[in-house]
């Protein structure tokens, strides 16, 4: 597996995502097309979203919505398009289907290897693990508590314990 681009905040919160869909029930395929979806999301709302033909421009699908348009899924108090073409659950944004090969090669390729990725995967679920419910099902505990509290710490820590590089954010404490 190997490194592209380094850990960043993007890598931490596609992992923790994924994780809080994990601890919220989801399958980890599942968990894992989540946590991409959400990372892809906070990093568009962040520069701006563009308009996509591949979702629908208003809220949720209405029921006479046609087969193949994505619909909406709700897990906790946070929203996500489903692909309603797939036998599985996964997400989508930008009319792109985020899957478990997505995300491997999105977030687990930035730890080096399949092993680091288990190692971070696992720190990720224990992380996520020490919070109730409630704040796992809230789209702004979860970032207010959860990910803002350790995205930089933990993107460092990760790049030097699996020895790949670290990209600090502009902004970040780290990058100062």
């Amino acid at each position: 597996m190997p490194t592209k681009a380094g850990i960043r905040r993007f890598t931490v919160m596609a992992m923790l995502q994924a994780a809080r869909a994990s601890a919220l029930g989801l399958e980890q395929d599942s968990a894992y097309s989540w946590g991409l979806n959400r990372a892809i999301f906070y990093a568009a709302a962040k520069r701006g979203f563009r308009q996509s033909s591949g979702e629908p421009s208003s809220g949720a699908s209405s029921p006479a919505a046609r087969p193949d348009e994505p619909t909406l899924y709700r897990l906790g108090h946070d929203e996500a398009y489903r692909d309603p073409t797939s036998s599985k659950l996964y997400f989508m944004i930008g009319g792109k289907r985020q899957t478990k090969t997505e995300f491997e090669h999105s977030v687990g390729v930035r730890f080096g290897s399949a092993k680091n990725f288990q190692v971070a995967w696992a720190e990720a679920l224990q992380i996520v693990k020490g919070f109730d419910r409630r704040t796992l099902e809230s789209p702004q505990e979860f970032y207010a508590q959860v990910y803002k509290p350790r995205r930089d710490e933990l993107a460092a820590a990760w790049a030097e314990k699996f020895g790949v590089p670290y990209a600090p954010s502009p902004g970040s404490r780290r990058s100062k």
